[in-house]
């Protein structure tokens, strides 16, 4: 989701913050440093104050792998109708987690597994507003001959089928014979003469008035004047009766017959309307004006072809207030008529775009009642009540937001708790809110997110534990790590306020972190380390604002600006080359930035761009900056080589190398000989390609490019050549490397001594990367295998403490734990990950460990867990296998 929820209080407490501006509108050295001042302390503090953390509108059980595992125990053995159900559950348990990929796969699975038409429209519609801003990726598969309307439009007509019963005979109590040939309808002044035995067919109110002991089945005249049939309406139904369609009828008129067929129950004649109906719904306009009348007159067809017009629009279509009102309105019947069974799908859908787009407005807080009045288990429900709540919360309705949260915490939702928390703090209860929180940590496995709470109540040295004991137990949460740098920086304790902000971002790029930062340079006059980082801001989102939203991020950096010293082209290519040798990311896309504003060869700063930001684990940036390099090409060879890595990051590997041999056939260039070397060594398992790759990075490297790039080319080869055993050549380019400052290639060359057997020499080819690098978690890792045990140890440790995201240090403490026999502490070391990264890897170890300890139901649990992270994951489906064969 991408609108966060900041607390009432955060916002109000903020009211009397200064205004940033007044930091900056100075001469540049008028303004003091603040340690020399004492009054500067409260005007920093009111300047860096750190909001309160939101509270999310998320799924968030209280022990994921229990819920992931039952969901996946339940697709094992549901009906076929209930697995997208079960997916959208999972997808939910995924979002509170921030997995983006697993996420979107669980969306993928539901929409396969769809069992009706409605859950096929809600699902792709949800994939395609998850895939936003991908149009040009369709665009490039179309210039390959490829086809990327997965979730392209559904033929509600044909795949729609709902049941028409036909005429019942039972009301045939007198012979057709006595009854004339011809029925003449009488409409006004008109006369339309109809076969009266297919009329009959028509329905069992027609064959009762036609052949029954009714007047009318004695006579040759009816009149039909006051049942709202024009005469042009009844011809078209006589000439349905006999050949059994409606073509080449004005809507207008489908719509007339379409309530005369209800009226008279004619099911054939109404299901051809709607059916007619559908297939003329093209518009969000049609769509607007039709699903009325799909809903007053029973309509599913027409009902599903407005619902896909309306869906394909999002989030456009949810300025239509019509659509809106229509959805936001609805009952029970009125929505099964819409999308069927798919209700609770559709609603989570709409709700999810809405908070998106504004949290607190209305129809947000319609769709959110809607989800509660859809929701039929337990689990569905507490998700509903806990968002409405949430919403409820931002408009400060409190009373109805804290019925909302009992609610969702009676149902089981324990994170609902923090909910109530806030409610009570509100309200003046402040003990009562760390009580509330205290007994959910007494009670319950201790989670990061509950010590974070549990801090908001209390001042002091016991703020400051609960946020230590928060980053230990989650160190994902952003907010202790804010919250210590700013009140370090009220201590005047500059260095360690830094080395805390530094500590989150050295893993996590989060916005909020670099707006901290940012203002913390601001505060002590580094004007270079501030520009930096909000030029990081801005390369991440470019309409980002700071302080709540009231400043816009460009406005604080051309401030900033005034306070720098201009750098030529020259100097910011001196600068680029100190910080990507010095493994400097954030650094390098701040000089980027500036080198972009300068001018130049744009294609080619927005690729270096998308390289960093990718880099960074920034993948939807690097995708945006993928695109400007194409935007900005200087050449068509240059567009085809953009073209071709954005089909290859998407995954069209087979594409992207298509594109790079266009570009080689106009021009031979080493971004072209570079995109087909790396896309064909990463896409074939086949060593056989070797050659090819390295005739391929050999062709680049005689290309023009600078040392930036070469030095990538000379560590790609170096690569290659060490699969293939020549560690000689591989030596070699790794050296080579090195000589123009490609800082990575430390880590190949000791690689190369390690398979030579030199491991002395691997380690401190390694030592020379962490003293050079930056950013060097990866290095301290790569470094731990060319030690002993006790010096592995402290790299992994120091691993942990600068990426606690990388898991191979949880798995090989857990391993020595394993190998010791202390297998309770071997468990606890992975629990320890496991309970804030859903890792493949972890849960599998984890598996293998309870199963070796005789603990049936946890590797199970285990193994259900991890196969819902991946489902086709071999080794994880033979241990399941065996291990499910053990279950009592």
């Amino acid at each position: 989701m991408r609108t966060f929820f900041p607390s009432d209080s955060c916002k109000e407490s903020q009211l009397n913050a200064i205004n940033p501006q007044s930091w900056l509108q100075v001469e540049r050295g008028k303004l003091s440093k603040f340690s020399s001042s004492p009054t500067n302390s409260s005007s920093i503090e009111s300047f860096i104050k750190v909001p309160e953390p939101p509270l999310l509108p998320y799924f968030k059980p209280v022990d994921y792998v229990e819920v992931l595992a039952q969901i996946h125990e339940e697709l094992e053995s549901c009906a076929p109708q209930e697995r997208s159900t079960l997916y959208l559950l999972q997808f939910q348990i995924f979002r509170g987690l921030g997995e983006t990929k697993l996420m979107r796969r669980s969306l993928r699975s539901a929409w396969q597994r769809a069992a009706t038409v409605h859950e096929r429209l809600v699902f792709g519609a949800w994939l395609k507003y998850e895939k936003q801003g991908e149009e040009l990726i369709a665009d490039l598969l179309a210039t390959c001959n490829k086809c990327a309307q997965e979730f392209g439009p559904v033929d509600v007509v044909s795949q729609l089928q709902v049941e028409v019963s036909g005429c019942s005979q039972e009301t045939v109590v007198m012979s057709v014979d006595k009854s004339p040939k011809n029925v003449n309808f009488r409409i006004r002044d008109e006369k339309i003469v109809c076969d009266r035995q297919k009329i009959a067919s028509l329905s069992a109110p027609f064959h009762a008035m036609l052949n029954g002991y009714f007047t009318e089945s004695f006579s040759e005249d009816i009149d039909l004047s006051e049942n709202n049939i024009s005469p042009l309406g009844m011809r078209t139904i006589g000439e349905f009766s006999i050949t059994g369609s409606l073509s080449r009828v004005h809507p207008d008129l489908l719509l007339e017959i379409l309530v005369f067929a209800n009226k008279f129950c004619c099911e054939r004649l109404k299901d051809a309307c709607d059916r007619k109906l559908a297939s003329l719904v093209r518009t969000k306009d049609d769509a607007a004006e039709f699903m009325e009348y799909a809903i007053e007159q029973n309509s599913p067809v027409l009902a599903a072809s407005c619902l896909q017009v309306f869906l394909h629009e999002l989030p456009d279509c949810l300025n239509d207030e019509r659509m809106v009102e229509i959805f936001s309105h609805a009952d029970r019947q009125q929505r099964s008529i819409m999308v069927g069974q798919a209700s609770f799908s559709l609603y989570c859908l709409l709700s999810e775009v809405a908070m998106n787009r504004d949290p607190q407005s209305d129809k947000t807080v319609c769709f959110l009642e809607q989800l509660i009045e859809s929701a039929e288990t337990d689990r569905e429900r507490l998700l509903a009540f806990h968002q409405l709540g949430c919403a409820r919360l931002l408009r400060k309705e409190y009373d109805e937001a804290e019925s909302l949260f009992e609610s969702a915490v009676s149902l089981g939702h324990v994170y609902s708790i923090a909910g109530l928390a806030r409610l009570g703090y509100i309200k003046g209860h402040k003990l009562w809110s760390y009580d509330k929180l205290s007994s959910v940590i007494s009670s319950a496995n201790p989670l990061g997110w509950m010590y974070q709470e549990r801090s908001l109540y209390c001042e002091g040295d016991m703020r400051w534990e609960d946020l230590e004991k928060a980053t230990e137990l989650d160190p994902t949460l952003t907010y202790p790590y804010r919250y210590r740098a700013a009140s370090l920086m009220m201590k005047q304790n500059v260095q360690a306020a830094l080395a805390e902000i530094n500590g989150v971002l050295g893993f996590k790029l989060a916005l909020e972190c670099l707006e901290l930062r940012f203002c913390l340079y601001l505060a002590i006059e580094d004007y270079k380390a501030a520009i930096r980082d909000v030029q990081a801001i801005l390369t991440l989102s470019p309409d980002y604002r700071m302080f709540e939203g009231r400043v816009a991020a460009s406005q604080l950096r051309t401030l900033v600006r005034e306070h720098v010293g201009n750098w030529t082209t020259a100097d910011c290519w001196m600068q680029l080359y100190d910080r990507w040798s010095s493994v400097d990311d954030i650094g390098s896309l701040s000089v980027i930035y500036q080198m972009l504003e300068s001018g130049g060869a744009k294609g080619v700063l927005y690729f270096r761009q998308s390289l960093l930001l990718l880099r960074l684990n920034c993948p939807d940036a690097a995708m945006r900056s993928l695109e400007l390099a194409r935007e900005h090409a200087s050449s068509e060879h240059e567009r085809l080589v953009y073209e071709g890595w954005i089909l290859y990051d998407t995954g069209h590997c087979e594409e992207g190398l298509r594109k790079a041999e266009e570009s080689i056939k106009i021009s031979r260039s080493f971004e072209a000989f570079f995109l087909k070397a790396y896309a064909l060594a990463d896409s074939s398992l086949d060593l056989s390609c070797s050659s090819t790759v390295i005739t391929l990075l050999e062709n680049a490297l005689k290309c023009p490019s600078d040392n930036l790039r070469k030095g990538q080319a000379l560590n790609n080869l170096g690569s290659v050549f060490v699969d293939c055993g020549k560690l000689d050549s591989a030596a070699d380019c790794y050296i080579n490397a090195l000589k123009i400052r490609h800082t990575r290639a430390h880590q190949g060359l000791a690689r190369v001594h390690f398979l030579k057997n030199d491991k002395a020499a691997a380690y401190v080819e390694m030592t020379k990367l962490i003293e050079k690098a930056k950013n060097n978690a990866s290095a301290y890792e790569k470094r731990s295998e060319y030690c002993d045990r006790d010096l592995t140890k402290a790299d992994l440790e120091m691993v942990t403490r600068l990426d606690p995201l990388r898991v191979y240090p949880y798995r090989y403490r857990a391993a020595v734990l394993m190998d010791s026999h202390k297998e309770k502490e071997a468990i606890a070391e992975l629990s320890r990950a496991i309970a804030f990264k859903a890792d493949l890897h972890l849960l599998h170890l984890r598996a293998a460990f309870h199963e070796h300890v005789g603990d049936v139901l946890g590797a199970l649990r285990d193994c259900r867990a991890a196969l819902s992270v991946d489902p086709n994951h071999q080794e994880m489906l033979e241990l399941h296998s065996r291990v499910n064969s053990h279950e009592p």
